[in-house]
């Protein structure tokens, strides 16, 4: 038995000894104790069933078997529960209460009753097996109430209007409708926000009441909206901003000055800063409450999002004080977070020999000059190693890879021309970046790459934002091992070692539109939209045309004694979430991408803007770098080639990749994390624009290329701590395209892979086949 059967071998007993486990689960119960595995709601209406079953209290839901398995393993002892030392693992056994029977039935009934339904019955019946108790709750709501007169009497004429104004925006209280009370809920909290909009800062919740005659025949209700002055006041205040004052102060006393470094801006701002370490103007310009303005709790709301969003502050507080009748003075207190921070993170990836980790360190300063620009240093370094080299682990090294860069973000936009305010819907910010990569692969190839980049963030919507790179300058240097390169043109792979083995310069730009990334970690229903352009060359191009640039052997114009790169990439990213309740959620996504070299390097794209196949966020039963492009199978080239060239001949210039997976929760605390699952299925692949001597089969043609699809399907874990989470994912081989015809299907293979391996073993050598593929990283997939 291979690793691959002692592991889903192991799978299966355990799997076996939780439904056993979970059969007997009553086996340490008392006397007397009975262990609620049903709780029934009959004869609901299914719109308010699930709402409806919130109000049975947790203590007498059906156990998770999986939670009651970990804590009965946890917690028994000579077959009963311990006493004393308790872990806290799992999940208690929930026991029958006759009175949170009772007490369950009261709130479903008082639940139906702010449905409308004034004449609901709810009666409880308990069904006892051995040790076990199922609950049901019947439940005859008779006919709900509609709404026959709806009256709205606000005492002030001038909120009155404003109520007529907008209420077709907002309210659902009308003739006709079903009685609900969280329908009146809604409508006093869209009155009290629209209030609160329009300057009037003392209006209150209370002010509103409603009345409600039931007492009428034919299942009808009269309902009355009462909206009532101040006791003292024939009329509500408007407030209108007087003067701002800002105050910066550490949380610890002994960090601040004596003395505020004290400033006043126009429109009565007033600054003191306790640290000694901000400027004025970069806060100022996110402050949206100014003098003479209508007090407006949108802005209040935006100014604390914005403060925030400078990520120099770790507390945010904004207060009123009144200075006469109807004028405010606005407080502003900030604390600052401290100023520099490091964080570390990493990831670890095996397969078919191959294994290795990346780990990464981010240095932080938020506070680089004093307006809350952010200077981020990053250092990152991965490793791969092959098992099948020889010599200690230093031997065994097939590639690593060094990234070191330095961002500086700046929180305004920094542009020679004056353009209106676009701080209302998102932070905009200037991002200066530099980047440098070193990539050594063993006895193949070395690479040397640097960027630099000038790029504007901003959003037109709250939801919408864009990415502007203007500037894009790129270096890279390659280098094909000599005696690697003397193999390669010998099997005619020319054209190869002429793309890799010289230098390139890049003058480009980029632009990226996404929606919906706010809402990424939010449980509800919702399209999210990548798309990415990026162009580099043309404008070189153009002035080659009057420019006599001098020409390399090749025809390729050089400029600073290297070519310079011009190609067109785009790339998009489409997905779909759909909320099912709960912790549920139902993710599709579809990414396509497509890059283009023309012009002067038309012959084929540079290694680094490529596209690849499989990852932890792609294609996850394939490691990176693996998969494709279309139907290419390594076994064509020479064994001696086959080794070197891993990680570098599966690249393409077309991407199609799809993911569906539902993510759910299994435990709600594992040492101090919430332990969540998915299941997933990826499909997809790489191919070349046209025929390359490198990859036969690999290109792409319209009536092949869906036969050409990978699939893979598999499950993970997430390890949820609420500010990141810890993932592992196992995918396994479903269709590989590097075989032909059915045996594409590898699955079929899957139980009985032994002879499989052999083949392929044979035929690719070094290269091993694994139908699992394990990814350990940090953060979701997408």
């Amino acid at each position: 038995m291979d690793k691959r059967d002692c592991i889903f071998a192991y799978a299966s007993i355990m799997l076996l000894l939780v439904l056993f486990a979970s059969c007997r689960s009553t086996r340490l119960l008392e006397d007397g104790q009975k262990l609620v595995t049903k709780a029934t709601i009959e004869g609901i209406h299914p719109q308010f069933e699930e709402q409806a079953s919130a109000y049975i209290p947790r203590d007498i839901r059906p156990n998770s078997r999986i939670n009651l398995f970990i804590y009965n393993l946890a917690n028994a002892r000579n077959g009963r529960y311990r006493t004393e030392k308790i872990r806290n693992v799992g999940e208690p056994p929930h026991l029958l209460d006759s009175a949170l029977v009772d007490f369950s039935a009261q709130q479903i009934s008082r639940y139906l009753l702010s449905k409308g339904y004034f004449n609901a019955q709810v009666a409880s019946d308990i069904v006892v097996k051995g040790k076990r108790a199922h609950i049901y709750f019947h439940v005859r709501p008779g006919e709900p109430f509609t709404l026959r007169n709806v009256d709205v009497a606000i005492a002030d004429d001038q909120l009155a209007k404003l109520y007529d104004e907008r209420k077709a925006s907002f309210s659902r209280i009308r003739p006709g409708v079903r009685y609900d009370a969280d329908s009146l809920v809604a409508e006093r909290e869209h009155i009290y926000h629209l209030m609160r909009q329009q300057g009037y800062y003392d209006y209150l919740r209370q002010y509103m009441r409603v009345d409600v005659d039931s007492g009428l025949h034919s299942n009808q209700a009269d309902l009355r909206i009462v909206v009532d002055n101040p006791d003292d006041r024939t009329e509500h205040t408007k407030f209108i901003i007087d003067s701002s004052f800002v105050v910066i102060r550490h949380s610890r006393e002994d960090l601040n000055r004596p003395q505020p470094n004290a400033t006043t801006l126009p429109e009565s701002l007033y600054f003191a800063d306790y640290t000694g370490r901000f400027r004025p103007a970069p806060i100022e310009r996110y402050l949206f409450h100014r003098r003479g303005d209508t007090y407006n709790v949108d802005m209040e709301n935006l100014t604390y999002d914005r403060l925030y969003e400078l990520n120099g502050f770790r507390s945010v507080k904004i207060s009123y004080a009144k200075v006469d009748s109807n004028r405010l003075n606005v407080y502003y207190e900030l604390v600052p977070r401290p100023y520099m921070g490091n964080q570390i993170e990493g990831e670890y990836t095996f397969n078919a020999g191959m294994s290795g980790f990346n780990v990464g360190n981010t240095f932080t300063h938020r506070n680089l000059f004093g307006g809350l620009e952010q200077l981020e240093v990053k250092l990152r370094y991965g490793v791969l190693f092959d098992s099948r080299l020889s010599g200690n682990l230093f031997d065994r090294v097939f590639n690593n890879d060094f990234q070191a860069g330095i961002n500086i973000t700046v929180p305004r936009l920094i542009i020679p021309f004056a353009i209106p305010p676009v701080g209302k819907n998102g932070l905009p910010r200037t991002i200066f970046s530099a980047n440098i990569q070193a990539f050594d692969q063993f006895q193949t190839y070395s690479n040397r790459y640097f960027s630099g980049t000038l790029s504007y963030n901003w959003f037109d919507t709250r939801y919408k934002q864009h990415s502007l790179t203007p500037l894009v300058l790129e270096y890279r240097y390659g280098r094909l091992n000599s005696e690697f390169a003397q193999r390669l043109i010998e099997h005619d792979f020319l054209l190869y070692v002429r793309s890799n083995n010289r230098a390139y310069f890049g003058l480009g730009s980029q632009y990226a539109y996404t929606v919906n990334a706010i809402r990424l970690s939010r449980l509800e229903d919702f399209v999210y939209f990548r798309g990415a352009l990026d162009l580099s060359g043309n404008l070189l191009a153009l002035a080659g045309e009057v420019i006599d640039f001098k020409e390399n052997i090749d025809g390729e114009k050089e400029l600073l004694g290297v070519p310079y790169l011009q190609y067109a990439k785009v790339e998009t990213d489409l997905r779909y979430y759909r909320y099912l309740g709960g912790d549920r959620q139902l993710v599709f996504r579809f990414n396509p991408g497509i890059a283009v070299p023309y012009g002067n390097n038309s012959s084929l794209l540079i290694f680094e803007k490529s596209f690849f196949g499989g990852g932890m966020n792609g294609i996850r039963a394939w490691q990176a770098r693996t998969l494709g492009p279309g139907s290419y199978n390594r076994e064509v080239l020479d064994p001696d080639l086959r080794l070197n060239l891993r990680n570098l001949d599966q690249l393409g210039e077309i991407k199609l990749e799809g993911n569906v997976e539902y993510r759910f929760k299994l435990v709600n605390d594992v040492f101090g994390a919430k332990l969540k699952a998915a299941a997933f299925a990826d499909f997809g692949n790489i191919w070349r624009i046209r025929e390359n001597e490198l990859n036969p089969g690999g290109e792409f043609h319209v009536d092949k290329f869906f036969g050409q699809l990978a699939l893979g399907a598999g499950a993970g874990l997430r390890f949820d701590l609420d500010y990141f989470v810890v993932r592992l994912d196992a995918g396994i081989k479903v269709r590989d395209p590097q075989f032909d015809g059915t045996k594409r299907w590898v699955i079929s293979e899957f139980f009985n892979n032994r002879a499989f391996k052999e083949r392929y073993r044979v035929t690719n050598a070094p290269d091993r086949y694994n139908f699992i593929q394990y990814n350990f990283g940090i953060g979701m997939p997408f």
